[in-house]
């Protein structure tokens, strides 16, 4: 690409090559929706746009063979001039990939293999007509032709996911054509950096890490301090279990990170900045990689951006998946190169970050809604939301619900309409238990409270937190008593130590709850819980420990009957705790055949051909082969 040495130049760039995505866009200045055509725009001689999801879920499950397979029979068939196959971002619908989408027809195919794509290119590419049993929604027997009239996508609104599964990420130009590096042209061209920063105090943009704090807010304190030398961080350092909405975001839209961390940079009086990724996100590393070479080859990074004064670099520190780094001076102290713990605060980045310079640090999630605010205002973005809570949430949804994925809604959702209408409901239509929200950090809501609405005061309220954006669905076939020990032993396994709160508090509590799931727990083991938990909040160091009992302290706030099932009756509702289960043999049901005791690991199973059979109990393992190999069913799970 040429290099871009004026305002007009970019703007004279994004008039050549708009058209170019037009098809597959919508505007952001409208409702955000994606297009539908008017029938008088449904050319057929126009190129379409085949869009592989090349994000890290779709390539394990074999993306890129679907692209490559896609690229060689259009190739084949002759229509490398009707039909362009681009590697995109994350479409959202992970559990139906791999996936392919047909612009401008709106066509969704899912979970597609490399034998599928002969008749893809030759049915419809080719002759026009749709492959209907590959559509999405058509293995239920209900097929769907256009995928925006799903709910799960319709009833979403896009802000800092408005570029995934729409551009292909590693082009530059197509990033352009949707108005790229505009905003960062606007604010150096018409913008003071204080009329920055109150534009986005104006939004009311919150970061969206987890705590909620006014981004505006927290470039304002770094753009007052005096040290000429001041640093823009981002940080990266997706950590939750279950999450990966800034992975999406990074791999579907790189270049908006980018060109929001060069407008922070212009706002607060920096000129570099670091990205702090962790290093299991290879995929993401390379993208960011080649965008910042491709934007410093195009004058939009380095020396002198667009012929300005104003001169911004961004490098790139990896992190070795450290869980507390997420926590900002933890992380500080890894970008320089030193063991990640955390630090007491006062003073806070703001004053004293990244080498004792000021230093902004935002979440990708946060920096992904800059430039959409800076080119269409602050008003429009607080008409989303809610007052205190505008805009849009990205949320990573799984566990136990038919439609897992990445889904960004507008603050105020109430968790039922994302799990029953975006969600599709819980897998085999059981019912729902719990939702547990901010990974290891947040809590879990029960069903009671479906209609909360999503936003930080309303989650805080009932014992939870927005966390970065993991949302784990949990059916009645949970235990919560498990689920609440599965994230204290990840919170004991990622603790720094620094401090004696998190080190042996969250030990000391993890000790307990292995007590009371091995069926050895006694009443006064909920007292302890409690007033341990809330003494670890009180008394820890950093985030990590001051929320790291928030899952036991909210399940035994909600589900109490449950750990007093497991310390009374030392029996397991759910039958998750292995040992308070056990196997038995009913009788009745039993016709002798001596499959279960051949399978039998420790041969624990006794009795004579077509005969009932019965378990030894002290001798069972409780590995569950008898229950799974029986052909009657005469093994039960009590």
């Amino acid at each position: 690409m040429k290099r871009i040495l004026s305002f007009q130049d970019l703007h004279n760039l994004y008039e050549d090559v708009k058209e170019q995505t037009d098809m597959r866009l919508h505007k952001l200045n409208q409702a955000p929706d994606f297009i539908q055509l008017p029938e008088h725009e449904k050319d057929e001689t126009k190129v379409r746009h085949v869009m592989v999801c090349a994000d890290t879920g779709c390539i394990a499950s074999g993306a890129l063979s679907i692209a490559d397979v896609l690229e060689e029979t259009v190739n084949r068939y002759g229509l490398q001039d009707k039909v362009k196959v681009v590697k995109t971002g994350c479409f959202g619908l992970c559990s139906e990939g791999p996936i392919v989408i047909v612009h401008p027809e709106r066509i969704m195919y899912t979970q597609l293999k490399p034998e599928h794509i002969e008749e893809i290119v030759k049915e419809h590419l080719k002759d026009g007509h749709y492959v209907e049993h590959l559509l999405l929604g058509a293995r239920e027997g209900d097929p769907v032709l256009l995928f925006d009239q799903v709910d799960f996508f319709r009833k979403q609104t896009r802000v800092a996911t408005r570029n995934c599964g729409i551009i292909d990420p590693a082009s530059l130009e197509e990033y352009i054509s949707q108005k790229g590096y505009l905003a960062l042209a606007k604010v150096l061209s018409e913008m003071k950096p204080q009329d920055v920063i109150e534009t986005i105090k104006q939004s009311g943009l919150r970061g969206r890490g987890g705590a909620g704090f006014p981004a505006g807010l927290k470039w304002g304190f770094t753009a007052q301090e005096k040290d000429p030398v001041k640093y823009v961080c981002c940080n990266a350092d997706e950590g939750d279990p279950g999450a990966f909405m800034d992975l999406s975001l990074l791999e579907g839209d790189p270049h908006s990170i980018l060109e929001a961390m060069a407008i922070a940079g212009y706002a607060i009086g920096a000129n570099l900045g670091f990205i702090y990724i962790r290093a299991e996100y290879p995929s993401a590393i390379s993208r960011l990689l080649t965008s910042i070479e491709e934007a410093k080859k195009a004058g939009l990074l380095g020396e002198n951006i667009m012929g300005s004064d104003f001169s911004f670099d961004i490098e790139l520190r990896l992190g070795a998946g450290a869980f507390v780094c997420g926590e900002e001076t933890a992380l500080i102290a890894s970008v320089e190169g030193n063991r990640g713990e955390p630090r007491n605060k006062p003073p806070f980045p703001a004053a004293k970050g990244i080498y004792g310079k000021p230093t902004v640090i935002n979440n990708v999630e946060t920096f992904a809604n800059i430039c959409p605010i800076i080119l269409n205002g602050p008003e429009w973005y607080k008409t989303i939301g809610t007052e205190r809570s505008p805009g849009t949430k990205v949320f990573a949804l799984a566990g136990k619900i038919n439609n897992v994925g990445l889904i960004e809604v507008p603050m105020g959702t109430t968790l039922r309409e994302i799990i029953y209408e975006i969600g599709g409901g819980i897998v085999d239509d059981k019912q729902l238990k719990a939702v547990q929200t901010g990974g290891p950090s947040g809590g879990c809501i029960p069903i009671q409270h479906l209609d909360t609405p999503i936003d930080y005061e309303s989650l805080q309220a009932i014992g939870t937190m927005m966390g970065s954006g993991g949302m784990i669905v949990l059916d009645e076939t949970t235990c919560m008593v498990n689920i609440a020990k599965f994230y204290l032993e990840f919170t004991v396994e990622e603790s720094c130590g620094k401090c004696t709160p998190c080190r042996f508090g969250n030990s000391y509590l993890l000790d307990i709850m292995n007590k009371i799931t091995r069926g050895q727990g006694e009443r006064e083991d909920l007292d302890r819980l409690y007033h341990l938990g809330e003494t670890i909040k009180e008394a820890s160091l950093c985030g990590l420990g001051q929320s790291s009992p928030n899952p036991v302290l909210s399940t035994l706030r909600y589900f109490r009957d449950e750990y007093l099932a497991h310390v009374d009756d030392k029996f397991c509702p759910a039958g998750e705790c292995v040992s308070l289960m056990r196997y038995e043999i009913v009788a009745e049901r039993c016709i002798g055949c001596t499959i279960c005791a051949k399978n039998c690991p420790v041969q624990c199973i006794s009795g004579e051909l077509k005969e009932p059979h019965v378990i030894d109990q002290e001798a069972c393992i409780k590995c569950g082969i008898c229950f799974e190999k029986c052909p009657t069913k005469a093994i039960i799970k009590i």
